[in-house]
């Protein structure tokens, strides 16, 4: 049995300690096409996202979505982040949190590598993935 991935429950872990200890916490959303987010406020294809309950509504993370309503400008919006998106989650008041390496879907791999016919010259290596970041973490005692 292949084990599941920690990290949704690291995402959660870092949601609740933002809200036991009074900060907002923030979501950082590499965008691929599986994920439902307001275009116009995506920027390098990237959107970070306030996850305050006062901020969404009907919030649910599972170990494969972050789903939620939110508004933007006025209008209430349906958010849907595949948990392989998110770059990571932090405090907006003081930046602590955790950074995650974005894993691509089977179908962004499909979308991003254009066919190309086989001419016998091989494309460029993709660089190797980053490792996942870290944020000003403290010990717990």
């Amino acid at each position: 049995m292949a084990d599941t991935s920690t990290k949704p429950y690291l995402i959660r872990a870092i949601f609740e300690w933002c809200i036991d200890n009074g900060y907002t916490p923030y979501l950082s959303v590499v965008v691929d096409p599986l994920t439902r987010v307001p275009m116009e406020y995506v920027k390098d294809g990237k959107i970070v996202l306030n996850l305050s309950p006062s901020a969404t509504h009907g919030m649910v993370m599972d170990n494969g979505w972050i789903r939620f309503a939110a508004r933007f400008n006025g209008v209430s919006r349906q958010i849907e982040v595949p948990v392989g998106a998110v770059a990571g989650i932090f405090a907006r008041e003081n930046g602590e949190g955790l950074g995650f390496e974005v894993v691509a879907t089977p179908q962004d791999a499909a979308a991003a590598k254009p066919a190309t016919p086989d001419t016998g010259v091989q494309p460029d290596k993709d660089p190797p993935p980053s490792k996942p970041g870290r944020a000003k973490l403290q010990v717990v005692k």
